[in-house]
């Protein structure tokens, strides 16, 4: 599903932004440019980063 249409980023997106460290909305903004133009996809997209970050690896 997409959670930043902006700069078209996925769930899946934000999983391998994970994989590869992202471990705070700033990293994952880093990462994949979420949240940097309208905004209105931060609170899903932290709740997408939470769920992927507290799964077991």
């Amino acid at each position: 599903m997409y959670v930043c249409i902006c700069h078209a980023i996925t769930e899946k997106d934000i999983q391998q932004a994970v994989v590869k460290g992202a471990s705070s909305m700033a990293r994952l903004s880093e990462l994949t440019m979420l949240g940097t133009q309208c905004g209105h996809c931060t609170k899903h997209a932290d709740q997408v980063l939470n769920q992927c970050a507290n799964k077991p690896a």
